[in-house]
């Protein structure tokens, strides 16, 4: 039985030619970045090299990314410093961002004083962009706004460039998780007023335990983690010489070859779609993932009209993986938060499975895929 992967959404397949530039530098490149002998500078220079290449793709300067373990550090490590440093006092958000954004917000709501208020999210997973403005309007507090640019368990696309310009209007900070974006579609900093985003490089088929923050250039950075001043005082560890430069790599392959992935990935989607379709007639899709123009291309989140709680399990041991998107998930007490948020009428208690592609990914597997979906529903 050959295994199929889809949930890209959740992790990608390293690049092999990642994986080569990775062994080279545990092999050459095992310097400390802090020394000052010529191993330290080496990989010192590596890490530069790396940030100057990561930078130029967002068309950013190199003092503007600042390198962490992961997109969930980079979440925290800014919003934290919107409120502890940069005398945010209150953050406007939505009720289906990720946990990194959701939870921290919380924490700093309770440790720090700070308002929370949610902007309206429709049925489809969409913010209600007036809604935002009365926020904006609302209030003469330091605000920040968050909202991520692709949901990552519905796929939905927030119109990035009309949220900053509302935020730059009326003098709001604006951060975006860009997790599920960063590899997967071209961002110009110098044309998206985002002062503040993340990436993870595991998403985009790098290695797992590395990510950046941006940091718009006049912005001071408090740091979470303290003890060495490394990341120009922003983030004290001993940098994972190996990881950002698989990093680097895996990003510069991304953007080398978007256009033709993208378009391989979205024909899948629309295969998939296709197929699942024909099974029944009652199949539905959640938010606007089925809208090719609206939703990541690398997303696919499907409701069956049933509720089958083993469906996750059953797909597993046919040897396909797939995450669950259900609001009352088996085997979990919490359930899925976005669709808890946007299903009503019963809608929430049938179950959701979110299917995620890549360019590892073949028609083929689509097809298999179908074929045991056909057989199980």
């Amino acid at each position: 039985m050959n295994a199929i992967y889809l949930d890209n959404a959740a992790t990608t397949k390293m690049d092999n030619e990642v994986i080569e530039v990775m062994q080279t530098s545990m092999i050459e490149n095992f310097g400390n970045p802090s020394s000052t002998h010529q191993f330290g500078r080496k990989a010192k220079s590596s890490i530069e090299t790396a940030r100057k290449n990561i930078a130029k793709h967002f068309n950013v300067s190199a003092p503007e990314i600042v390198f962490t373990s992961s997109g969930t550090e980079a979440d925290n490590l800014i919003l934290k410093n919107a409120v502890l440093n940069l005398g945010v006092t209150r953050i406007i958000t939505s009720k289906i961002e990720h946990h990194a954004v959701l939870h921290t917000s919380e924490f700093l709501q309770k440790n720090n004083n700070i308002t929370i208020e949610y902007v309206n999210v429709n049925t489809l997973g969409t913010i209600d962009l007036l809604h935002l403005e009365s926020l904006l309007k609302s209030s003469k507090e330091k605000t920040l706004v968050s909202l991520m640019m692709i949901n990552n368990e519905i796929g939905t696309i927030l119109p990035i460039v009309k949220v900053a310009d509302l935020c730059k209007l009326y003098n709001s900070l604006f951060h975006s998780d860009t997790v599920q974006a960063i590899g997967h579609y071209a961002i110009d900093l110098q044309k998206v007023n985002v002062d503040f985003m993340v990436a993870s490089a595991h998403k985009f088929h790098g290695p797992k335990g590395v990510g950046f923050a941006f940091f718009r250039k006049g912005f001071g950075i408090l740091p979470m983690i303290h003890g060495g001043d490394q990341e120009r005082g922003a983030r004290s560890s001993t940098e994972n010489v190996h990881g950002i430069l698989g990093m680097n790599a895996a990003l510069n392959i991304a953007y080398n070859s978007l256009l033709e992935d993208e378009k391989y990935i979205e024909s899948l989607k629309v295969y998939f779609i296709s197929e699942l379709k024909k099974i029944s007639k009652e199949i539905q899709f959640n938010g606007v993932s089925e809208d090719i123009e609206r939703s990541s291309y690398t997303i696919l989140s499907v409701r069956f009209p049933v509720k089958n709680d083993m469906l996750l399990f059953t797909l597993d041991m046919a040897g396909i993986a797939v995450s669950g998107g259900s609001a009352c998930q088996s085997g979990s007490n919490i359930g899925s938060h976005v669709l808890s948020e946007i299903l009503f009428n019963g809608e929430e208690d049938k179950t959701s499975v979110r299917f995620s592609f890549s360019k590892f990914t073949k028609k083929e597997d689509i097809a298999v895929t179908i074929l045991k979906l056909k057989e199980l529903l």
